[in-house]
């Protein structure tokens, strides 16, 4: 039974640490939001820039490219029905981001409890052993000692796995946050200079 617990919490570290570099990997600023199509996006002003600012979001697929790219293609939309289609596409946008961390946060809650079952079923083993055999001799207690020090192994495993998950999910939750600030941000930007006749 025991043998099952390490086995659950070694699959739960692989997805752990398999997510993270996932995300890493994916949440990296030039993927979200690239430079390039930032500083195109600064110099984009006039209805005869929008040509230049879309070829550059269609040849660097991103999140903001994607939505700039929406927003541009229903520029002959009135202004309130282009922003609603735009945060309804930002809203998804959000969610591919989000990808994969319910998962992180789930292994957050599970880990030091799968560690918790482990001492348990350890505990339970150890000490059963001990009510057959009864505490005799010295030999017995080095045993027992030895039997609780391997069964608190899976709590800290647990741990282990839990707290650096918990760093990986607080963290890329917050750059998930950021990234909405600064396309929404941008976006904005983008809606308001090409509708500016309309104010």
């Amino acid at each position: 039974m025991d043998l099952l617990v390490y086995i659950l919490l070694g699959l739960t570290s692989v997805t752990a640490l398999g997510i993270i570099l996932w995300r890493a990997w994916a949440l990296r600023w030039n993927n979200v939001v690239p430079t390039l199509i930032v500083g195109a996006l600064a110099e984009c002003r006039t209805p005869k820039d929008v040509p230049t600012l879309r070829h550059l979001c269609e040849a660097q697929p991103s999140s903001l490219g994607r939505l700039l790219l929406l927003a541009s293609n229903r520029l002959d939309w009135p202004k309130a029905e282009n922003v609603g289609s735009l945060e309804t596409a930002a809203r998804h946008e959000i969610i591919k981001l989000e990808r994969g961390l319910f998962v992180l946060e789930i292994i957050v809650g599970i880990a030091p409890l799968l560690g918790l079952v482990g001492t348990i079923i350890g505990m339970i083993s150890v000490f059963g052993d001990l009510g057959q055999t009864g505490l005799n001799n010295m030999n017995d207690a080095s045993k027992l000692a030895m039997g609780i020090s391997l069964i608190l192994r899976t709590t800290l495993i647990g741990l282990l796995i839990s707290i650096p998950s918990l760093i990986a999910w607080t963290y890329f939750t917050k750059k998930v946050e950021v990234f909405a600030v600064e396309m929404e941000t941008l976006c904005d930007q983008f809606i308001r200079g090409q509708y500016r006749n309309e104010q």
